[in-house]
């Protein structure tokens, strides 16, 4: 089965360009295309999408209240959501993740940058960038509470084995599967175990929510440089 795309921009030039490329791909299909967020969240539903490439700044309901949306419909579980901006590195970063996106993404990344990130994101991966999670630590240290700490999260850790947290920590620091399984000397299919019970456990989406978890729960802390 073809990963089913919806595209949610408000400019319909991009929208048809987006679709040209994404529709190019044997293994990918456009199901729906929406100018807002409240459309999108709709068209995310009767269209059965399973990747939502959502704009940001959109007229009424933005692209951060339709991923909060989207994320908290249990019929959209199956749903990513891969933001799209114009700057990958701005206040944004955060807010996506938090909001539910599996991903971030600045609209000049390459073609083929874009539709690595459609597969990743379908195949339930966070999508990541360097530049992305740079800028997601930088967020933490910035905003909140001063150190970005979650005691009620801190307290879910706690169901997590010693692996578990280990592998956690790993993932909030970037790294793939295959990294991770390198550094830790196990198997890639016994990282992945890890992570998908992690998940589970501290009811992530994703990957990318496992981020946000490590550092609101100050299991991880970011450097300062």
């Amino acid at each position: 089965m073809p990963i089913r795309v919806l595209l949610a921009d408000d400019q319909a030039l991009l929208r048809s360009a987006f679709r040209v490329l994404v529709d190019s791909e044997p293994d990918m299909e456009v199901v729906g295309e929406a100018s807002d967020g409240e459309e999108a969240v709709r068209l995310a539903k009767e269209e059965r999408a399973d990747v939502v490439l959502m704009d940001i700044r959109m007229p009424g309901t933005d692209g951060l209240a339709a991923t909060r949306m989207i994320s908290a419909d249990a019929a959209l579980a199956h749903v990513r959501v891969v933001i799209l901006t114009t700057f990958e590195v701005d206040d944004y970063v955060v807010q996506s993740l938090r909001a539910g996106a599996s991903g971030f993404l600045g609209k000049g990344s390459e073609p083929d940058e874009l539709l690595a990130a459609i597969r990743v994101a379908a195949g339930g991966e966070a999508l990541l960038s360097p530049a992305a999670t740079k800028s997601l630590i930088a967020r933490f240290l910035a905003h909140g509470d001063g150190d970005g700490r979650d005691p009620a999260r801190g307290e879910r850790l706690d169901a997590l084995t010693v692996r578990e947290r280990e592998v956690l920590v790993q993932v909030a620091g970037g790294l793939s599967n295959d990294e991770i399984a390198e550094r830790l000397e196990v198997s890639p299919l016994t990282v992945k175990t890890h992570v998908n019970r992690a998940m589970s456990k501290l009811g992530a989406r994703d990957r990318a929510q496992l981020v946000v978890i490590a550092y609101e729960s100050g299991l991880v802390r970011p450097r300062v440089e």
